[in-house]
């Protein structure tokens, strides 16, 4: 996989939100010292556009999509056609909330629709927010893996373009231009860590889903990453697939209904793309357990004054399983020197913008 150039992604977030800023990163010393590590920093995509870094992925990758099928060279110039009322293909998508939230807001954008497939289990309150921006919500029985394949059958029989977030296939190109959207967060790392007086950090716990966002960090942040360079992907232990697909080199269906309270790490097969980063980089994988990840909301308010939920705080929860058990900090090379990096990917629902 090519790396993602940042200043094209970074001109792109310029087009769709003048007023684009760099999300903060803020250091967590209390938290630190009750780990035993030497610093401990949160980036806060809580603060992005639709109130998580999904606006990244599935805007920047659905407006990407409708320009090369209406012939635009530009999200610039995809936008102009819209304005003037060219019709533009419908985009169709899988989700867990937050992804179906994007496309469809990208969709909006350009004056076209969304059709969104979410599990039935989907909380009613991200089937509105979707709604709420002009998209279609089709609830389907069963998993996100289930809605994956029901948005993928709508696409094969032209109702509209698949802008998904995952796939078996390493080259997909929509789910590419996902991760590069994604990889803009590490670029504003990069900048930030010097901001802090940081070399850059010696481990990295970020949640995930299908893995899209730990991949983009691998990618992004590893040349920056001080030893042991440890990139340690968090997943609910009812929902681990991406850990299962780095033992097997490839990925694995996972067996179960995937509950979890943290409902946009619900996923049962990791992408392709991301897995294949994922072992270029050596991430290692934990879970956490239900309970510990309900208990990171608190710890994040706690924390750091901000309200999120457990998908939010998982990487968090991670962190804390790691630091507490000596065994998995043996095994992470976890220590009093550790300069740890977490990601609050989104805020709490109630609190996340509708508009994008």
């Amino acid at each position: 996989m090519t790396s993602p150039n940042p200043n094209d992604v970074r001109s792109e977030a310029i087009e769709l939100w003048p007023e684009y800023r760099p999300t903060p990163v803020i250091e967590l010393p209390d938290l630190a010292r009750e780990a035993n590590v030497a610093r401990v920093l949160m980036k806060l995509e809580s603060e992005r556009p639709l109130g998580n870094f999904k606006a990244l992925g599935g805007m920047i990758a659905g407006l990407r999509a409708l320009a090369r099928a209406s012939g635009s060279a530009t999200i610039r110039e995809l936008l102009e056609k819209g304005r003037a009322g060219i019709p533009l293909p419908a985009l169709v998508c899988a989700s867990d909330g937050n992804h179906g939230l994007a496309v469809t807001a990208a969709a909006a954008r350009a004056g076209t629709r969304a059709v969104v497939y979410l599990p039935a289990s989907a909380d009613s309150a991200r089937v509105a927010r979707i709604e709420a921006l002009g998209g279609e919500v089709v609830l389907v029985k069963g998993t996100y893996d289930d809605a994956v394949v029901e948005a993928s059958r709508a696409a094969a029989r032209g109702d509209g373009l698949l802008i998904a977030d995952t796939s078996p296939d390493p080259n997909d190109p929509v789910v590419r231009d996902v991760l590069e959207g994604y990889g803009l967060i590490a670029s504003e790392l990069l900048a930030q860590f010097g901001e802090l007086g940081l070399a850059g950090p010696t481990h990295v716990f970020v949640q995930a889903g299908v893995g899209g966002l730990a991949a983009a960090l691998a990618q992004g942040l590893r040349g920056a990453m001080q030893e042991p360079k440890k990139l340690i992907v968090v997943e609910p232990a009812s929902a681990a697939c991406v850990g299962p697909a780095l033992q097997a080199r490839r990925p694995v269906q996972i067996p179960g209904d995937l509950h979890t309270c943290a409902e946009m790490l619900s996923c049962g097969m990791a992408s392709a793309s991301a897995l294949e980063v994922l072992l270029q980089n050596d991430a290692a994988s934990v879970v956490v357990e239900e309970e510990p990840l309900s208990q990171s909301v608190q710890v994040v308010e706690r924390a750091a004054g901000v309200r999120s939920t457990p998908s939010g705080a998982a990487g968090l929860a991670g962190f804390l399983r790691v630091a507490s058990e000596p065994a998995l900090r043996a095994q992470h090379s976890l220590g009093g020197a550790s300069n740890v990096l977490l990601i609050l990917s989104e805020a709490a629902v109630n609190e996340q913008t509708v508009s994008a």
